[in-house]
């Protein structure tokens, strides 16, 4: 409601409060519509290149020739300058040759003649270039006839036949192999449905789009065993990431959708050598609270890497998880406050902090890939300093600002939530960030971008598993096509019983292949 003249204070101490609350409001305000029309047409961009470019150009003084921290988060680290050549990572280019795994397909181009043009003589081979390109076969749908002969005796009349091959669609006119498919270009790859019945009906084929759905169904039936085992694998281990993301979902006889969740949840024991396997597990729930999680990770005990969502604290506060579950926080949230900050207001102290923070990322970037002691031992004798004289500041700055300053909740935040910011100082297995389960939540992201909404709660569990699987197939350097139709077949088929299902997960069935390749290799 607008303000009044005669609706104004008569103190001046009273309007002076007034004044100072209204323009606080304000800045409130001015804030969130900046950060808005970031969203909108600003860069999304969080390394330090792009945050202190817009500046750079303004400010005067020492600052143009200033050096610029080193990149945090997941920047390109280097000690170069942003822009130059140097400080880049080096393109990932296939020069001078292509892959050797790839089958090679000779066209040999002989001259018009191989007579000599002088003497009329034969001419002979003395060489030759040779010279290669990526080439693509286009997709080609096939009809594969099982034939089964029938065999009698004549003397007994007794009939011999082979029997029927399982098929993972009963009574259906479709292979695994190419229902394998469709469900990687959808869960793995993020093309829709509606889009694969027209490429297939491109190529001469009529498939309704309920048909593709009601394959999808009875595959994630299938894989229900191995979605809920490797569930239950990944929360044996001692550290999870997890994370969360809303999926629309349309409510049944309502002509709208409601807000459900997929749930995330993420290891990865690889920065430091560990026992425990890159997986992903997504997990299909109505809501965002306290039960679904706890409910969710009832079997789990060891430290739950994660951002700073009420419902965690909730779950590590309830007496029923005491002492089972400790939460380490994520520094890459609390600095993307501050970058916020940054942008919105230059405000100086903001850019220290990103800074600082920038100086644990180059010493995370330094001993990535060593042992948990070794990373312990770094930390300890150089980021704890760093993340101590740090947290001196927050407190100092912190006590002279207004308590509805955007600075102020960025501080306010990253104090709150400090304890689990810099556990991993203490434990040299633990990250110092949840970029493994945010990297985690991008297929599903996708897939909803395209995809819009789930068509109901059981399209919701049957996203789950299957995306489940499929991206952890991909995270362990799989051909997810290739490991999907192995693992159906086996299952269909029977040759892999229930208490073996253990052998089909992705990081197992790696392994194996490996060994087989390792084995073939030593006997030729």
């Amino acid at each position: 409601m607008a303000l009044r003249p005669e609706d104004l204070p008569k103190d001046p101490a009273l309007l002076t409060e007034l004044a100072l609350a209204l323009a606080a409001k304000n800045e409130a305000l001015q804030a969130t519509v900046a950060r808005l029309q970031r969203l909108i047409f600003g860069a999304r961009s969080e390394r330090m290149e792009v945050i202190l470019a817009e500046q750079l150009a303004l400010e005067l003084g020492d600052l143009a020739t200033a050096t610029i921290p080193a990149p945090a988060n997941d920047d390109a680290a280097g000690s170069a300058q942003p822009g130059s050549q140097a400080g880049r990572k080096k393109p990932n280019r296939n020069i001078g040759a292509l892959p050797k795994h790839l089958p090679r397909f000779d066209v040999v181009i002989e001259p018009e003649a191989t007579i000599c043009r002088c003497c009329a003589g034969a001419l002979h081979r003395i060489g030759e270039d040779v010279s290669e390109v990526l080439d693509r076969l286009p997709a080609v749908l096939r009809v594969v006839r099982t034939i089964r002969p029938k065999y009698s005796c004549r003397a007994c009349e007794d009939i011999v036949q082979a029997p029927a091959p399982a098929r993972l669609i009963e009574g259906g006119m479709v292979s695994t192999a190419l229902v394998s498919h469709i469900a990687v270009a959808k869960y793995g790859w993020y093309s829709t449905l509606y889009r694969q019945m027209q490429i297939i009906g491109g190529l001469g084929v009529s498939v309704d789009r309920s048909t593709l759905a009601r394959w999808m169904k009875h595959m994630a039936w299938t894989l229900q065993g191995v979605y809920r085992l490797q569930l239950a694998e990944m929360h044996s281990y001692a550290r999870l990431f997890c994370d969360e993301t809303p999926m629309p979902v349309i409510e049944p006889g309502r002509p709208r959708t409601k807000i459900c969740q997929f749930w995330t949840h993420a290891i990865d024991d690889r920065p430091w050598g560990g026992p425990a396997p890159p997986a992903v597990a997504y997990v299909f729930a109505q809501g965002r609270g306290k039960k679904e999680i706890a409910s969710q990770l009832a079997g789990f005990t060891g430290v739950l890497q994660v951002d700073g969502y009420a419902a965690y604290g909730s779950l590590a506060r309830d007496q029923r998880t005491a002492g089972k579950i400790r939460l380490a926080f994520c520094l890459a949230h609390a600095r993307r406050k501050f970058v916020d900050v940054h942008k919105r207001t230059n405000s100086p102290f903001a850019r220290e902090v990103i800074e600082r923070v920038a100086e644990v990322y180059g010493i995370e970037k330094r001993i990535r890939g060593t042992s948990a002691e070794n990373r312990r031992a770094v930390r300890q004798a150089e980021a704890k300093p760093i993340m101590e004289a740090l947290y001196s500041r927050l407190v100092a700055v912190n006590a002279g600002l207004s308590r509805i300053s955007t600075l102020h909740e960025a501080i306010e935040y990253t104090l709150t939530h400090w304890a689990g910011l810099t556990l991993f100082l203490e434990d040299g297995r633990l990250e110092p960030d949840t970029n493994s389960v945010e990297r985690s939540i991008r297929p599903i992201a996708l897939g909803r971008k395209n995809s819009l909404f789930c068509g109901d709660a059981g399209g919701g569990e049957t996203w789950a598993i299957l995306s489940t699987l499929i991206n952890t197939a991909k995270v362990n350097g799989l051909d997810p096509e290739l490991w999907l139709t192995d693992v159906l077949e086996r299952i269909v088929s029977g040759r892999t019983k229930s208490h073996q299902l253990h052998e089909v997960l992705a990081w197992n069935w790696k392994a194996a292949r490996e060994a087989e390749a390792s084995a073939t290799t030593a006997a030729a």
